[in-house]
């Protein structure tokens, strides 16, 4: 929580030339949320396409233990920028500045354009934000929030950051391995974008964020070739090692566990509990997890947004996007108290927790 503090500043006396000391009250920068962006690719495949393509019936599964309907792939010639630019514009637009205004811009990303350099310069270059410094993100599905929670200190800590970019995108249907199709129905692409602005209002913005790691698992998931532990050859490609695989099952209760023990530890700090907790944004992975771990916090599972039914699971992505869709529907207001839970290969995890500055 923002603290008051009062300072004493010599204020010269004209009349006996003595100075006089005089109170001012100032409070501490914090950092909020002020406008929000989305965008999906135009093509929609549904859950059909897939039962046509494996020739069995995918798609009940898919809807019933999911929540997935469709989801949205990028055209061939589109890159992870081509995803950033229109959320991004979105956002700026619904934050009231332009991209002259911006300081900092954030990409979180696991598919990014080049492995170097990062796809965030692309972006400052794409929408002519010169004076914006840039820096790419991974860390996976939970890229965006830690995106946000690194926002939300450099605006904390430093007075030259005002307005910062944070941007999640995801751009994984080129690496899915069409001969898994248990893995290959779920994923989409997409861009989630927020604008994070300075504010000194002590009743708003970034509360608390803590963050997780559970290093084992991170040969269970991922795309493992094109770096330097395995280079890109004619080999890796023709045997589809630079596709997305899961080689080790991740135990299925490791969200459900961790999850609600985050919430927790975020909420402590400010002296919250879950039942205060407007808004829940959680990776869109698996909605039983979601259940799951609403269940065990005690509150109704319509405390979360999920936007995996019409979008597919988009990584990096997906709490952007469903931090801009419920704004879109005007469901979050001012003062709402919202958490942040993301999760993503590594095993890497990370709450945060913040107050809603505006009406949407």
């Amino acid at each position: 929580m923002v603290t008051q503090s009062i300072n004493l500043f010599p204020i010269p006396c004209k009349k006996c030339m003595s100075t006089a000391m005089i109170k001012t009250t100032t409070y501490p920068r914090n950092a909020t949320i002020i406008g929000t962006g989305f965008y999906a690719p135009e093509r929609v495949v549904t859950n059909k396409y897939f039962d046509d393509y494996y020739k069995k019936d995918i798609g009940v599964f898919l809807e019933s233990s999911k929540n997935i309907k469709e989801r949205r792939w990028k055209a061939p010639e589109q890159k992870t920028s081509d995803l950033i630019l229109p959320a991004a514009e979105q956002a700026m637009k619904n934050a009231k500045i332009t991209a002259k205004d911006l300081d900092l811009i954030i990409v979180a990303t696991d598919t990014p354009d080049y492995i170097s350099p990062s796809t965030a310069s692309v972006i400052q270059f794409k929408l002519g934000a010169m004076k914006a410094g840039t820096f790419d993100v991974n860390a996976a599905c939970a890229g965006f929030v830690t995106a946000c929670d690194m926002a939300s200190k450099y605006i904390k800590a430093d007075e030259k950051y005002n307005n910062i970019l944070v941007v999640g995108a995801y751009a994984m249907s080129p690496f899915l391995n069409m001969d898994d199709y248990k893995i290959a129905s779920l994923f989409a692409d997409g861009a989630g974008a927020v604008v994070i602005q300075s504010t000194t209002d002590a009743d708003v913005g970034f509360l608390s964020s803590t963050m997780y790691t559970d290093g084992q698992y991170h040969d269970y998931m991922g795309i493992y070739a094109g770096g330097s532990a395995q280079p890109m050859t004619a080999e890796v490609i023709a045997n589809k090692q630079h596709l997305l695989a899961f080689p080790k099952r991740i135990p299925p209760e490791t969200n459900g566990i961790h999850w609600p023990r985050l919430t927790k530890k975020v909420l402590e700090p400010i002296h919250a509990t879950p039942a205060e907790v407007k808004h829940f944004f959680i990776t869109q992975f698996n909605v039983q997890s979601i259940y799951e771990t609403l269940d065990r916090l005690e509150v109704p599972r319509e405390r979360a947004h999920y936007i995996m039914d019409r979008f597919g699971y988009t990584g990096s992505a997906s709490i952007g996007m469903a931090v801009a869709d419920a704004a879109s529907q005007h469901k979050i207001k001012k003062g709402d108290l919202v958490v942040m839970l993301g999760s993503g290969g590594g095993m890497s995890m990370v709450a945060t927790a913040l107050r809603w500055s505006y009406d949407t």
